[in-house]
């Protein structure tokens, strides 16, 4: 165990419990009594726990961040980003520029981790479950994507990558969300955190890891009644080839 990445984590997890007593004792009830204030004081509250993690992370643990990108954050707009780690939530956020994005989050979650669970009710984050009913969650999963009048960020490979390269999309929560209505995606790609998946793996070598993070669009998402697997495939490609050159991998029509 390296003691500089122990000590950081120690730290972290201290200011992550202290900013989830602030968001249950002052935040959720701020938002409940001031209901006109309430995106832009949620909004800033997204961005500041975000930027608390990035904070203790660079200045503590010694990983190096490269420069966020400015995706823009307003209705109708759909991030879908490659997942290699714990960090990919509050990198996606602190590249957001406009009201908080709604994040698409498995409903395991939504219960007993500290800030996270009690975040995905005050911020209303869709809720996906693979063992409840494939119907009924399809159909409030689409109900919610056509009312959300907030951005949604969705990771489709569906679990964290253990090698960093893109893992198979999970098609059918994706495809509901985009059938949902027209969006302006944005794809997003991080690079650099695959060796770090899991929260024991943050105990080591921390100084170490190097973030790059790179978006590209807008891409029109088509009708419902178009050919929706063909975009996703699209939008994996995307993805593909935006990893491949942060990594400098050569296309097929470079010389090797």
């Amino acid at each position: 165990m390296d003691l500089r990445g122990a000590l950081t984590l120690t730290a972290l997890g201290a200011a992550l419990l202290a900013c989830d007593l602030v968001q249950r004792l002052l935040i959720a009830p701020m938002a409940r009594l001031l209901p006109g204030n309430r995106d832009a004081l949620l909004t800033e509250w997204q961005r500041f726990t975000a930027h608390v993690v990035i904070f203790f992370l660079r200045h503590m643990g010694g990983v190096r961040f490269g420069e966020l990108p400015d995706i823009p954050s307003t209705r109708g707009v759909l991030v879908l980003m490659n997942h290699q780690s714990l960090l990919d939530i509050p990198l996606v956020v602190a590249s957001m520029r406009g009201v908080y994005p709604r994040i698409v989050t498995r409903r395991r979650y939504a219960r007993g981790v500290p800030l996270i669970s009690h975040m995905t009710r005050l911020y209303r984050y869709p809720l996906v479950d693979a063992r409840a009913t494939l119907r009924g969650e399809l159909k409030r999963l689409r109900r919610e994507a056509a009312a959300s009048t907030h951005p949604l960020v969705i990771y489709p490979e569906g679990t964290r990558s253990r090698t960093g390269r893109i893992g198979p999309f999970k098609t059918l929560g994706l495809a509901t969300i985009l059938a949902a209505r027209r969006w302006s995606v944005y794809v997003v790609v991080a690079d650099g955190l695959w060796k770090w998946t899991r929260l024991r793996d943050f105990f080591g070598n921390l100084s170490l890891m190097r973030t790059r993070v790179e978006c590209l669009g807008p891409f029109e998402s088509p009708a419902a009644d178009a050919d929706l697997d063909g975009f996703i495939m699209e939008m994996r490609g995307v993805m593909i080839g935006m990893l491949d050159e942060m990594r400098g991998v050569p296309t097929a029509a470079e010389p090797v």
